[in-house]
């Protein structure tokens, strides 16, 4: 029997109520029909345009004056996966076998920002149909993540999400006033002097990859059969070690199906799991 439907914590940022739509939202809809679909947890906003029809599309919005997301490195990262940036020096063939949305526009406004891409077939892995069936979601997100990291040329990059890049985030958080209250339960009896010595145990990356870098379970759509079929919200996407991945894939199963799946993760992408590695990788994101 397939297993009971859960509801992932992650469902209370689609939005259940009237949302109000950005004006440069309601100029880009050209009139079709605009749907509010998620509200991610800095304010920024996700509408679908002209649902089930030809030119079907979705359009982010975050308002002015938010840093952390960021739309313009978003559609690069977009545009180099897909092979079209101009700037792609390489095999464009290679980028080809990765599937992410087509970027078709990204403006700003004294307003805020906007990216809207082109729809992709697929269901988030949270969607109803894929929390029933957490096995073959978790496995999925795993093969989705080898498919980037063996299809991606390291070596010719533009983008990083080293170690070093991040903790300099990890600073600016602890300075700013961050600390164990804020992070996850399962660190919060560290204190910021221990988090830090741990952090700096951090072994140097044996193999270099192009990592998701939000590979959480939303960002990995499925087919019907529940199959991996395209990645989003590519806006930290950069080199790291695999792991950087995956130790946050696989924990974001337990966030939106529950207990147990995180090694179904790891198996659908083919390795056997560090634990210390994967503690120290979950520790910098929380902390990041």
């Amino acid at each position: 029997m397939p297993d009971e439907p859960r509801t992932s914590l992650l469902d209370t940022q689609i939005p259940r109520g009237p949302v109000p739509v950005p004006a440069d939202i309601q100029g880009l809809a050209r009139g079709e029909r605009i749907s509010p679909v998620w509200r991610n947890q800095l304010g920024g906003l996700t509408f679908r345009i002209g649902a089930g029809g030809p030119n079907e599309r979705f359009a982010k919005w975050v308002s002015a004056g938010t840093p952390e997301l960021d739309l313009a490195g978003e559609a690069a990262r977009m545009r180099w996966v897909s092979g079209h940036s101009p700037a792609y020096p390489g095999d464009v063939a290679r980028a080809r076998r990765l599937r992410v949305p087509e970027v078709l526009e990204q403006g700003t406004s004294d307003a805020g920002s906007w990216l809207v891409t082109r729809a992709v077939a697929g269901a988030s892995a949270i969607a109803p149909e894929n929390l029933a069936r957490p096995v073959i979601a978790a496995r999925a997100i795993g093969e989705g993540l080898r498919l980037l990291h063996d299809g991606l040329p390291a070596a010719e990059c533009p983008f990083s999400w080293s170690i070093e890049q991040r903790m300099a985030a990890v600073h600016v958080r602890l300075e700013a006033g961050g600390g164990p209250a804020d992070w996850s339960p399962e660190f919060q009896g560290l204190t910021a002097a221990t988090a830090l010595a741990e952090l700096a145990e951090i072994p140097e990356p044996e193999r270099l990859v192009v990592c998701h870098g939000d590979p959480c379970a939303p960002n990995t759509l499925l087919d019907p059969g529940g199959q991996y079929a395209a990645h989003v919200d590519l806006d930290a996407l950069g080199v790291a070690d695999p792991i950087a991945d995956l130790a946050i894939a696989a924990w974001s199963t337990v966030w939106n199906y529950g207990p147990g799946y995180e090694d179904d993760v790891y198996a659908g992408y083919g390795m056997r799991p560090d634990p210390g590695l994967i503690r120290a990788y979950r520790l910098l994101w929380d902390l990041s």
